[in-house]
């Protein structure tokens, strides 16, 4: 048994996982669980920086983490960046900061180390009676992961299309207006079609969600009173209900959006895009998996991703 820490540090938000991983019996214990909204990558799409202020928000969340790492006796920690630290032209100061902040320097992966970390975070903790080959969608701020396969990768491909970076390319009106949302889904259609040349979606046999988007989504479509992650870890909603609850978010303003009791603070002005991103991914697979002569009827969520499998590649 082995006390480690995943911290995985996107676009929008920088995460913790504290657990203990028994690899020899396929064990991974939560011990401690948490997200902070910091926007890391806000302006890095325009700008090709991390803003000062994005960088020095998300340093003193990372000290933080740090405190709660030597608080709870973690023996390994691993750190790793995404989408926004890749694309800054000043990643070293990100780095530096973090280095000095917890004391491991962070990892910054491309985007196929972080797809092949969320299938396996996602299907390690995968219930039984689910079809394969699975389809496991990491849908982030700045970048969004897609990797097929049963148990293990045969596919995967990291698309430039997240929450974050599609509101600041394209989301500016309140609520968004339809010549808006049409340019970001041609957006996300492009990046569709150069994936499904890599990811043969016609082949899924059960489509996996993953992050914030999704598990927002999933709250939105069982009307939760508030945000339960039991209750949308493992759901498995019909596809039409995800799409109406996709629709619905993006047809809403930012005030209409803070107001719903599941809704993270953080996430309101950026969930809008990232449901025209879910969306369009969901009915795609859909109409490759129809085309292939299956049926997709349904989508599952899930709270496990990248963050178990940072743990899981920790613990050895």
């Amino acid at each position: 048994m082995t006390r480690v820490a995943a911290i995985d540090c996107g676009t929008n938000s920088i995460r913790l996982l504290v657990a203990d991983v028994d690899s020899t019996a396929g064990t991974l214990v939560d011990l401690d669980r948490r997200m902070e909204v910091v926007r890391l990558g806000a302006g890095v799409d325009r700008t090709g920086r991390i803003a000062p202020d994005a960088l020095e928000r998300t340093l003193d969340a990372a000290r933080r983490y740090a405190g709660i790492c030597a608080e709870r006796g973690v023996e390994r920690i691993r750190f790793v960046a995404t989408s926004a630290s890749r694309d800054a032209e000043n990643r070293q100061d990100f780095v530096d900061g973090v280095l000095a902040a917890v004391g491991v320097e962070p990892e910054v992966i491309g985007g196929q180390e972080e797809a092949l970390l969320s299938f396996r975070g996602a299907t390690g903790a995968l219930g039984r009676g689910h079809r394969g080959p699975y389809l496991v969608v990491d849908l982030g701020g700045g970048s969004t992961e897609l990797v097929l396969g049963t148990t293990s990768p045969v596919a995967a491909v990291s698309m430039d299309v997240g929450c974050v970076r599609l509101t600041e390319r394209h989301l500016s009106e309140d609520p968004p207006t339809p010549a808006e949302i049409a340019a970001a889904s041609a957006d996300v259609a492009a990046a569709l079609d150069a994936a499904g040349a890599v990811v043969p979606f016609g082949r899924t046999g059960t489509l996996v969600g993953l992050a914030g988007t999704v598990t927002t989504v999933t709250a939105h479509a069982l009307k939760l009173k508030s945000y339960d992650p039991e209750r949308i870890d493992g759901a498995r909603l019909p596809v039409d209900a995800v799409l109406r609850s996709c629709a619905d978010l993006l047809g809403r303003t930012r005030a209409e959006r803070a107001a719903l009791p599941f809704m993270h603070p953080g996430r309101a002005d950026v969930i809008g895009a990232g449901a025209l991103v879910w969306s369009d991914i969901v009915a795609r697979v859909r109409s490759d998996v129809a085309v292939a002569g299956g049926r997709l009827t349904h989508v599952v969520t899930s709270e496990h991703d990248i963050l178990d499998g940072i743990a899981w590649s920790v613990a050895g």
